[in-house]
């Protein structure tokens, strides 16, 4: 007889609330840190190189850490656990990890010494000193790859036993790490040594980060031993879907590189300016997007484990997905409603201070970016609940195809629209990063689209019905509208008021969340009862 299935709506609440919980504590750190490194290198040379200098570590821990992992390693590790193989999941657990500590500690090593020849490919735009400088971040970073893509395989094992706050968590002393290196030497440093500081700071926190999730792992998997026997056919598994996932992350990734090396052909301060639009639209994904998925690819997985009769997995699995999608799509479509309309106030009140480098222009800057990447917000939030399913279904080839068509489509339409289109349009080189983020977001889309068809194909039909998107649109727009009205009373009263960018971010959004509340409840869509009826049942106790 089959077991049981945990009721899904309240699996995925569950988890999800945890990694959602970790994850907005890191990306408040991150925010913090990137406030504290614009109020020393906004607009200069030497923040753009740290930038561009974070390009390729950042490469190696998606390519090797935490992205593939979940996509190979814990589909495995997971259903094991679930059929009751503990000692096996660990012994898998071992040999994957020996892997990576080989394979990322050659390529640090590789990345050390080849760096000059790297900085060419992702920073061709810089010359001189600041090409100088650039390279030599690179090789004190590198270091630090090798112990990032470790933790992402304790971010793994952690979520398979769905131990879901810590690795998620665990970020927010990487970044304190850095924030503590620029703070204490910003004042005595000149910037290039400052930038240098920070990416020691940087490799220091790497290290934290590894070492505060690794007591509980080793306590969570008392079989788990490091070893290089690769003849388990489940490693083999892990191992196979690895490569083929390796190459997918690897040609997004490739994507971003892309995307970096064209903004360096760009007016100096878009490289950084570029990073902070990109950390601002990560964070709705990042919360909502990456913690909802993450526990549905483990309680996908789990289930998989536990349940013999296909067509009541995949019936499981539509169920999962379908919940999965509504839960997100409902705090991203208000996000993108804000990133268009209200995005200069958002990036004011992030990094802007009083005497920092970061101003009024900077935030137009980043608010003109942030328009172009909410063209592909929703899209690519919900094509990674997409290819979450494909790989709880062990498949990682079809994410891999409709990965390679996304950036081919990248390349060549945010080629053209960062070089090309400003000079057509007979407008300020700038406003080709805005171009270049909305190409981005139109390959989005398309890759979206390929993955629901693809997915519907093989377990049945899946995805959101118009009349709830209705119903989510028209309250955001009504929000956005909202929060327009006050912005705009507050800049024609601002010579009295003098409202600091903050202040006037929290009334603007609590204008903003109160309409969106209030519309998706006479909507009736379900997901704001359950909120409204979470926090009053908090207030109660």
């Amino acid at each position: 007889m089959a077991a049981t299935p945990t009721p899904p709506a309240k699996a995925v609440r569950g988890g999800a609330v945890f990694v959602a919980a970790g994850i907005f504590l890191s990306r408040i750190a991150g925010l913090v840190r990137t406030r504290v490194f614009n109020h020393y290198f906004a607009g200069t040379p030497e923040g753009d190189v740290f930038t561009a200098a974070m390009r390729i570590p950042n490469f190696l821990q998606n390519l090797f850490g935490e992205g593939v992992l979940s996509a190979s390693f814990i589909p495995v590790y997971a259903r094991l656990l679930g059929e009751k193989r503990g000692v096996e999941a660990d012994r898998v657990a071992g040999v994957i990890a020996t892997l990576l500590a080989i394979v990322t500690s050659l390529l640090a090593l590789a990345g050390m010494l080849l760096s000059p020849y790297l900085v060419a490919v992702i920073a061709g735009g810089f010359d001189g000193a600041n090409r100088e400088l650039t390279v030599q971040c690179v090789r004190i970073v590198f270091p630090g790859v090798a112990l990032l893509v470790m933790s992402a395989w304790c971010l793994g094992v952690l979520n398979s036993h769905r131990r879901f706050f810590l690795s998620y968590v665990a970020p927010v002393i990487w970044n304190l790490s850095i924030i503590a290196a620029m703070w204490w030497f910003g004042s005595s440093q000149s910037l290039d040594q400052l930038a240098k500081t920070a990416c020691w700071g940087l490799v220091m926190g790497s290290f934290l980060q590894l070492a505060i999730q690794l007591p509980t792992v080793l306590k969570l998997a008392p079989d788990l031993k490091f070893s290089a026997e690769w003849a388990s056919q489940n490693v083999r598994t892990v191992l196979g879907s690895f490569s083929s996932v390796v190459v997918s992350r690897g040609v997004v990734q490739i994507s971003a590189f892309i995307d970096s090396a064209i903004s360096t052909r760009l007016p100096w301060g878009v490289v950084l300016q570029l990073a902070n639009a990109q950390m601002i639209y990560m964070l709705p994904g990042s919360i909502f997007g990456m913690s909802v998925s993450a526990t549905s690819l483990a309680r996908m997985s789990h289930e998989r484990g536990e349940e013999s009769d296909p067509e009541t997995a995949n019936q499981n699995l539509r169920r999962h997905l379908d919940l999965s999608l509504k839960q997100v799509a409902f705090f991203i479509v208000p996000s993108t409603a804000a990133f268009i309309f209200l995005g200069d106030i958002i990036a004011a009140a992030l990094f802007q201070t009083e005497t920092g480098k970061f101003g009024p222009v900077q935030a137009r800057l980043v608010w003109f970016m942030l328009a172009g990447s909410a063209v592909g917000l929703l899209a690519s939030t919900l094509g990674r609940l997409y290819s979450s399913t494909f790989y709880a279904l062990q498949d990682t080839r079809t994410p891999l195809r409709f990965a390679l068509v996304r950036v081919a489509l990248t390349t060549a339409l945010g080629w053209i629209g960062a070089l090309y289109v400003p000079g057509w349009l007979g407008i300020d080189e700038s406003w080709g990063a805005m171009f270049l983020t909305a190409t981005s977001g139109i390959a989005g889309w398309v890759e979206f689209s390929l993955l629901r068809r693809a997915l519907n194909a093989k377990i049945g039909r899946t995805g959101i019905e118009a009349s709830f998107l209705v119903r989510l649109w028209l309250p955001a727009l009504a929000a956005a509208a909202g929060g327009w009205a006050v912005k705009l009373l507050a800049e024609h009263f601002q010579p009295a008021l003098h409202l600091h960018p903050i202040i006037l971010a929290a009334i603007v959004f609590a204008d903003f969340g109160v309409i969106y509340l209030l519309g998706t409840l006479w909507s009736g869509v379900p997901h704001a009862r359950d909120l409204v009826g979470s926090v009053t049942r908090r207030f109660r106790r």
